[in-house]
């Protein structure tokens, strides 16, 4: 693709990594330019692929401590399991996330929220395709309100930019795939990925080897050539390159484990709430800290999307009042919060102990 204008963050700026409500990915904020430094950072797939790395160490480094501290073997899945039942939803996360740090070279944080937002259809349709959703007229309607909406706050906008667009809209159908995959690899009690920790341990290293060959021919030969990592003349301005960026991934990690604790305790439905919450918050800030233009036309659209998701969230909250618990939490609900993060690899350990000594007794 051709170069198109930045969006990209500084080197001397904080890359902060943002979740985008329950369907989020990293993105690189633009910031004043201090002197001396480079305009952009333009290599967001190498941001990425770090920010995975980084991920997956405080993972691994956490599961040690916890293992150390609890004496309790962690998960450790199969070759079989994990090349079946995790590298789908891998493979599905590092595209998602990839291509939405790679639109933000060509579009604003308005216009990527907005689009962004869109996922949320992409995800009912995958629900209805494996059946984790039924088909009803509401469904239809919260169709309807978020795509039209999507249509308006797109329609001649000044800084609407296709590579840009395009690249965030295939990021919200692979979202959709990533977190319909997600929810059924975490409704899988079998196999104890319930814990974030365990969870973004076994993630990581799928969804670095994903990103590799789209970083390898996208960036790969430039980021070699690069003055700003490999070919470096200021000593500072790497430190503080390399320092931002791995400041992003400890964020990234907090938000992960943020986000996958907040699933296994409750739903989709709570980071479906706080995920609207803060679409407004990023908005506004992006209109008032980073001059965003936004029309009249594309408040409006933005608004029927926001009123399509929400009647998503109150469909889905009183289904749930009406029904109860989902059936992944009922096992979970009466469990405090450090019991699920001391989770063993062994689910059922206590059970198989439990027989032993009634086997004991009788005998």
């Amino acid at each position: 693709m051709g170069q198109g204008p930045s969006y990209a963050a500084e080197p001397s700026s904080l890359l902060r990594p943002v979740e985008v409500g329950s369907r989020g990915s990293w993105r690189a904020v633009k910031a004043p330019s201090c002197s001396g430094c480079p305009q952009s950072f333009h290599f967001p797939l190498f941001m990425t692929m770090l920010h995975l790395a980084v991920i997956f160490l405080f993972s691994a480094l956490s599961r040690a401590l916890v293992q150390c501290s609890s004496h309790r073997a962690r998960v450790v899945l199969s070759w079989t399991d994990y090349l079946r039942r995790v590298a789908p939803t891998a493979l599905a996360t590092a595209l998602d996330v990839g291509l939405s740090n790679w639109s933000f070279l060509y579009i604003t944080v308005s216009l990527y929220t907005m689009t962004k937002s869109s996922a949320v259809l992409f995800i009912l349709i995958f629900s209805l395709i494996f059946k984790l959703e039924e088909l009803r007229a509401a469904l239809v309607l919260v169709v309807l309100l978020i795509a039209g909406g999507l249509f308006m706050f797109t329609y001649k906008s000044t800084q609407f930019n296709v590579e840009g667009f395009a690249l965030v809209l295939g990021a919200s159908f692979i979202g959709g795939i990533r977190w319909t995959l997600t929810q059924m690899l975490l409704q899988k009690a079998e196999l104890g990925l319930q814990n974030p920790i365990d969870t973004m341990f076994h993630l990581q290293p799928l969804m670095f080897l994903g990103l590799f060959p789209l970083f390898a021919v996208f960036e790969g030969l430039h980021l070699s050539t690069s003055e700003k990592i490999f070919r470096f003349q200021d000593t500072g301005l790497l430190l503080r390159v390399l320092g931002s960026l791995f400041l992003g991934g400890i964020l990234a990690f907090g938000l992960g484990f943020s986000e996958f604790l907040l699933v296994s305790r409750t739903s989709s439905l709570t980071l479906s709430i706080a995920g609207i919450f803060k679409e407004v918050c990023t908005l506004l800030l992006a209109a008032h800290l980073l001059g965003d233009q936004i029309s009249l036309l594309n408040w409006l659209g933005f608004a029927l999307c926001l009123s399509g998701i929400s009647l998503h969230v109150a469909l889905k909250a009183l289904h749930a009042r009406g029904d109860g618990a989902p059936k992944s939490l009922k096992g979970l609900g009466s469990n405090p919060d450090l019991e699920l993060l001391l989770r063993t690899s062994q689910p059922d350990e206590e059970d198989n102990e439990e027989e032993y000594f009634v086997a004991q007794g009788q005998q």
